[in-house]
Protein backbone atom coordinates (compact mmCIF):
# COMPACT_ATOMS: atom_id res chain seq x y z
CA UNK A 1 0.00 0.00 0.00
CA UNK A 2 2.81 2.42 0.88
CA UNK A 3 4.60 1.79 -2.42
CA UNK A 4 1.38 2.41 -4.35
CA UNK A 5 0.79 5.67 -2.49
CA UNK A 6 4.37 6.84 -3.16
CA UNK A 7 3.95 5.95 -6.82
CA UNK A 8 0.66 7.85 -7.03
CA UNK A 9 2.23 10.96 -5.51
CA UNK A 10 5.26 10.82 -7.84
CA UNK A 11 3.03 10.18 -10.87
CA UNK A 12 0.83 13.13 -9.90
CA UNK A 13 3.85 15.43 -9.46
CA UNK A 14 5.25 14.39 -12.85
CA UNK A 15 1.92 15.00 -14.53
CA UNK A 16 1.23 18.35 -12.85
CA UNK A 17 4.69 19.82 -13.42
CA UNK A 18 4.70 18.35 -16.92
CA UNK A 19 1.50 20.18 -17.85
CA UNK A 20 2.77 23.62 -16.78
CA UNK A 21 4.63 25.93 -19.17
CA UNK A 22 8.35 25.33 -18.74
CA UNK A 23 9.03 28.67 -17.05
CA UNK A 24 6.22 28.10 -14.54
CA UNK A 25 7.40 24.54 -13.87
CA UNK A 26 10.91 25.78 -13.12
CA UNK A 27 9.51 28.42 -10.77
CA UNK A 28 7.60 25.71 -8.89
CA UNK A 29 10.73 23.54 -8.84
CA UNK A 30 12.76 26.43 -7.40
CA UNK A 31 10.10 26.89 -4.71
CA UNK A 32 10.28 23.20 -3.84
CA UNK A 33 14.05 23.56 -3.58
CA UNK A 34 13.67 26.57 -1.27
CA UNK A 35 11.30 24.63 0.98
CA UNK A 36 13.67 21.64 1.06
CA UNK A 37 16.61 23.87 1.99
CA UNK A 38 14.73 25.29 4.97
CA UNK A 39 12.98 22.12 6.17
CA UNK A 40 15.65 19.40 5.87
CA UNK A 41 18.26 20.34 8.49
CA UNK A 42 20.21 17.07 8.35
CA UNK A 43 20.93 17.45 4.65
CA UNK A 44 21.76 21.12 5.16
CA UNK A 45 24.29 20.17 7.86
CA UNK A 46 25.88 17.58 5.55
CA UNK A 47 26.09 20.14 2.76
CA UNK A 48 27.73 22.75 4.97
CA UNK A 49 30.18 20.17 6.33
CA UNK A 50 31.15 19.09 2.83
CA UNK A 51 31.61 22.67 1.68
CA UNK A 52 33.85 23.36 4.70
CA UNK A 53 35.95 20.30 3.79
CA UNK A 54 36.21 21.30 0.14
CA UNK A 55 36.54 25.07 0.53
CA UNK A 56 38.11 25.81 3.94
CA UNK A 57 39.01 29.35 2.83
CA UNK A 58 35.48 30.36 1.93
CA UNK A 59 33.33 32.13 4.51
CA UNK A 60 30.32 30.43 6.06
CA UNK A 61 28.09 32.94 4.27
CA UNK A 62 29.60 32.02 0.90
CA UNK A 63 29.20 28.30 1.59
CA UNK A 64 25.57 28.86 2.55
CA UNK A 65 25.00 30.80 -0.68
CA UNK A 66 26.46 27.92 -2.71
CA UNK A 67 24.26 25.41 -0.91
CA UNK A 68 21.12 27.52 -1.34
CA UNK A 69 21.84 27.85 -5.06
CA UNK A 70 22.32 24.07 -5.28
CA UNK A 71 18.80 23.54 -3.93
CA UNK A 72 17.43 25.84 -6.61
CA UNK A 73 19.37 23.83 -9.21
CA UNK A 74 17.87 20.59 -7.85
CA UNK A 75 14.39 22.12 -8.01
CA UNK A 76 14.97 23.11 -11.60
CA UNK A 77 16.11 19.60 -12.43
CA UNK A 78 12.95 18.18 -10.90
CA UNK A 79 10.91 20.46 -13.13
CA UNK A 80 12.95 19.57 -16.22
CA UNK A 81 12.55 15.85 -15.49
CA UNK A 82 8.77 16.22 -15.31
CA UNK A 83 8.79 18.19 -18.57
CA UNK A 84 11.06 15.74 -20.43
CA UNK A 85 8.31 13.43 -21.77
CA UNK A 86 6.97 16.21 -23.98
CA UNK A 87 10.26 17.73 -25.17
CA UNK A 88 11.10 17.58 -28.86
CA UNK A 89 14.61 18.24 -30.14
CA UNK A 90 13.47 21.57 -31.56
CA UNK A 91 12.14 22.63 -28.16
CA UNK A 92 15.18 21.41 -26.25
CA UNK A 93 17.55 23.20 -28.62
CA UNK A 94 16.04 26.49 -27.44
CA UNK A 95 17.56 26.06 -23.97
CA UNK A 96 20.36 23.50 -24.44
CA UNK A 97 23.44 23.58 -26.65
CA UNK A 98 26.52 21.43 -27.05
CA UNK A 99 30.09 22.45 -26.41
CA UNK A 100 32.85 20.03 -27.35
CA UNK A 101 30.61 17.52 -29.11
CA UNK A 102 33.57 16.78 -31.37
CA UNK A 103 35.34 15.15 -28.42
CA UNK A 104 32.48 12.69 -27.99
CA UNK A 105 32.24 11.99 -31.72
CA UNK A 106 35.99 11.38 -31.94
CA UNK A 107 35.74 8.93 -29.05
CA UNK A 108 32.92 7.08 -30.81
CA UNK A 109 34.95 6.97 -33.99
CA UNK A 110 37.68 4.99 -32.21
CA UNK A 111 35.27 2.07 -32.13
CA UNK A 112 36.18 0.73 -28.68
CA UNK A 113 33.14 2.00 -26.81
CA UNK A 114 32.75 5.27 -24.88
CA UNK A 115 32.50 5.77 -21.13
CA UNK A 116 31.07 9.20 -20.36
CA UNK A 117 32.48 10.24 -17.00
CA UNK A 118 29.97 12.38 -15.17
CA UNK A 119 28.57 13.10 -11.72
CA UNK A 120 25.66 14.52 -9.77
CA UNK A 121 26.40 17.91 -11.23
CA UNK A 122 24.15 20.32 -13.09
CA UNK A 123 21.17 18.67 -14.79
CA UNK A 124 22.52 15.12 -14.98
CA UNK A 125 19.13 13.53 -15.72
CA UNK A 126 18.46 15.94 -18.56
CA UNK A 127 21.94 15.44 -20.05
CA UNK A 128 21.51 11.81 -21.15
CA UNK A 129 17.91 12.51 -22.21
CA UNK A 130 18.96 15.41 -24.45
CA UNK A 131 21.86 13.40 -25.88
CA UNK A 132 19.43 10.62 -26.88
CA UNK A 133 16.96 13.17 -28.25
CA UNK A 134 19.78 14.51 -30.45
CA UNK A 135 20.33 11.03 -31.88
CA UNK A 136 22.98 9.63 -29.52
CA UNK A 137 21.23 7.13 -27.22
CA UNK A 138 23.34 5.71 -24.43
CA UNK A 139 23.17 3.41 -21.44
CA UNK A 140 23.32 4.74 -17.88
CA UNK A 141 24.59 3.04 -14.74
CA UNK A 142 21.78 3.64 -12.24
CA UNK A 143 20.98 2.40 -8.75
CA UNK A 144 17.53 0.84 -8.52
CA UNK A 145 15.06 3.00 -6.61
CA UNK A 146 13.65 1.40 -3.48
CA UNK A 147 10.11 1.60 -4.84
CA UNK A 148 9.91 -0.62 -7.96
CA UNK A 149 6.81 1.21 -9.24
CA UNK A 150 8.55 4.58 -9.08
CA UNK A 151 11.70 3.01 -10.53
CA UNK A 152 9.73 1.80 -13.55
CA UNK A 153 8.10 5.21 -14.04
CA UNK A 154 11.39 7.11 -13.81
CA UNK A 155 13.17 4.72 -16.20
CA UNK A 156 10.33 4.96 -18.73
CA UNK A 157 11.04 8.71 -18.93
CA UNK A 158 14.81 8.29 -19.02
CA UNK A 159 14.60 5.74 -21.84
CA UNK A 160 11.97 7.41 -24.00
CA UNK A 161 14.36 8.00 -26.93
CA UNK A 162 16.51 4.88 -26.89
CA UNK A 163 18.51 5.14 -23.67
CA UNK A 164 18.98 1.99 -21.61
CA UNK A 165 19.55 1.42 -17.90
CA UNK A 166 22.36 -0.70 -16.45
CA UNK A 167 21.77 -1.43 -12.79
CA UNK A 168 24.65 -1.03 -10.35
CA UNK A 169 24.31 -4.53 -8.93
CA UNK A 170 25.60 -5.96 -12.24
CA UNK A 171 27.22 -2.94 -13.83
CA UNK A 172 30.71 -4.37 -14.51
CA UNK A 173 29.46 -7.14 -16.78
CA UNK A 174 27.01 -4.74 -18.42
CA UNK A 175 29.80 -2.24 -19.08
CA UNK A 176 32.05 -4.84 -20.67
CA UNK A 177 29.24 -6.08 -22.94
CA UNK A 178 28.38 -2.48 -23.92
CA UNK A 179 32.01 -1.59 -24.69
CA UNK A 180 32.43 -4.69 -26.86
CA UNK A 181 29.34 -3.60 -28.74
CA UNK A 182 30.93 -0.16 -29.27
CA UNK A 183 28.20 1.56 -27.27
CA UNK A 184 28.20 4.59 -24.98
CA UNK A 185 27.62 4.35 -21.24
CA UNK A 186 27.32 7.24 -18.79
CA UNK A 187 28.70 6.64 -15.31
CA UNK A 188 28.18 8.78 -12.20
CA UNK A 189 31.57 8.60 -10.47
CA UNK A 190 31.10 10.88 -7.46
CA UNK A 191 29.39 8.76 -4.79
CA UNK A 192 30.80 7.23 -1.62
CA UNK A 193 31.81 3.58 -1.91
CA UNK A 194 33.19 0.91 0.42
CA UNK A 195 36.10 -1.48 -0.10
CA UNK A 196 36.75 -3.67 -2.00
CA UNK A 197 34.65 -2.05 -4.75
CA UNK A 198 36.09 1.32 -3.82
CA UNK A 199 39.66 2.57 -3.50
CA UNK A 200 40.83 5.71 -1.69
CA UNK A 201 41.85 8.62 -3.89
CA UNK A 202 42.19 12.33 -3.24
CA UNK A 203 39.07 14.48 -3.65
CA UNK A 204 39.30 18.12 -2.56
CA UNK A 205 42.31 17.27 -0.39
CA UNK A 206 40.66 14.39 1.49
CA UNK A 207 40.71 10.63 0.96
CA UNK A 208 37.46 9.56 -0.72
CA UNK A 209 36.48 5.95 -1.31
CA UNK A 210 35.69 5.78 -5.03
CA UNK A 211 34.51 3.03 -7.38
CA UNK A 212 37.44 1.54 -9.30
CA UNK A 213 35.32 -0.66 -11.58
CA UNK A 214 35.07 1.94 -14.33
CA UNK A 215 38.85 2.25 -14.51
CA UNK A 216 39.24 -1.54 -14.64
CA UNK A 217 36.66 -1.85 -17.43
CA UNK A 218 38.35 0.92 -19.43
CA UNK A 219 41.73 -0.79 -19.01
CA UNK A 220 40.31 -4.18 -19.98
CA UNK A 221 38.33 -3.06 -23.04
CA UNK A 222 40.31 -0.08 -24.33
CA UNK A 223 37.21 2.10 -24.08
CA UNK A 224 37.62 5.85 -24.40
CA UNK A 225 36.74 7.88 -21.30
CA UNK A 226 35.25 11.32 -22.01
CA UNK A 227 34.05 13.69 -19.26
CA UNK A 228 30.58 15.07 -19.95
CA UNK A 229 28.36 17.46 -17.95
CA UNK A 230 25.18 19.45 -18.59
CA UNK A 231 25.62 22.73 -16.72
CA UNK A 232 23.50 25.83 -16.31
CA UNK A 233 25.15 28.92 -17.75
CA UNK A 234 23.58 31.99 -16.06
CA UNK A 235 24.96 34.44 -18.63
CA UNK A 236 23.24 32.53 -21.45
CA UNK A 237 20.19 31.46 -19.40
CA UNK A 238 20.51 28.00 -20.89
CA UNK A 239 22.16 24.65 -20.29
CA UNK A 240 25.38 23.67 -22.04
CA UNK A 241 26.25 20.00 -22.55
CA UNK A 242 30.04 20.00 -22.25
CA UNK A 243 32.18 17.16 -23.57
CA UNK A 244 35.85 17.48 -22.63
CA UNK A 245 38.83 15.87 -24.37
CA UNK A 246 39.31 12.15 -23.78
CA UNK A 247 41.35 11.28 -20.70
CA UNK A 248 44.70 9.58 -21.20
CA UNK A 249 44.74 6.49 -19.00
CA UNK A 250 47.77 4.95 -17.31
CA UNK A 251 48.84 1.59 -18.75
CA UNK A 252 51.92 0.38 -16.89
CA UNK A 253 51.08 -3.33 -16.79
CA UNK A 254 50.29 -3.28 -13.09
CA UNK A 255 46.50 -3.59 -13.20
CA UNK A 256 45.88 -2.74 -9.55
CA UNK A 257 48.08 0.34 -9.51
CA UNK A 258 46.71 1.47 -12.86
CA UNK A 259 43.17 1.14 -11.51
CA UNK A 260 44.05 3.42 -8.59
CA UNK A 261 45.89 5.91 -10.82
CA UNK A 262 43.04 6.07 -13.32
CA UNK A 263 40.40 6.35 -10.62
CA UNK A 264 42.37 9.31 -9.30
CA UNK A 265 42.48 10.72 -12.84
CA UNK A 266 38.71 10.48 -13.13
CA UNK A 267 38.13 11.96 -9.69
CA UNK A 268 40.47 14.87 -10.37
CA UNK A 269 38.65 15.59 -13.63
CA UNK A 270 35.36 15.73 -11.71
CA UNK A 271 36.87 17.97 -9.06
CA UNK A 272 38.12 20.43 -11.67
CA UNK A 273 34.61 20.85 -13.06
CA UNK A 274 32.99 21.09 -9.61
CA UNK A 275 35.45 23.85 -8.66
CA UNK A 276 34.28 25.83 -11.70
CA UNK A 277 30.58 25.28 -10.99
CA UNK A 278 30.37 24.63 -7.22
CA UNK A 279 26.73 25.73 -6.99
CA UNK A 280 25.67 22.78 -9.16
CA UNK A 281 27.21 19.78 -7.36
CA UNK A 282 25.29 17.56 -4.92
CA UNK A 283 26.95 18.68 -1.68
CA UNK A 284 24.29 16.99 0.45
CA UNK A 285 25.68 13.51 -0.30
CA UNK A 286 28.02 12.12 2.41
CA UNK A 287 30.89 11.77 -0.04
CA UNK A 288 33.58 11.22 2.60
CA UNK A 289 31.60 8.79 4.79
CA UNK A 290 33.94 5.79 4.31
CA UNK A 291 37.26 6.48 5.99
CA UNK A 292 40.66 4.78 5.70
CA UNK A 293 41.47 2.50 8.65
CA UNK A 294 42.27 4.52 11.75
CA UNK A 295 40.78 7.80 10.54
CA UNK A 296 37.88 9.40 12.47
CA UNK A 297 34.43 9.71 10.92
CA UNK A 298 33.66 12.90 9.01
CA UNK A 299 29.95 13.02 9.82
Amino acid sequence: MRQKLEYALVWLLVKLLGLLPRRAARAVGAAIGWIAFHTLPRLRRVGMKNLALAFPNKSRAERKRILRTLYRSLGWQLAEFCQMPRYTLEQANQFIRYEGLEHYLAARQRGRGVLVLTGHLGAWELSSFYHSLAGYPMSMVIRRLDNPLVDRLVNSIRCQHGNRVLHKNDFARGLIVAMRAKETVGVLMDTNMTPPQGVFVDFFGHAACTASGVARVAQHTGATVVPGFLLWEPAEKRYVLHFLPALQLAHTGDDDQDAIANTQLFTSALEDVIRRWPEQWLWVHRRWKTRPPGEPQMY
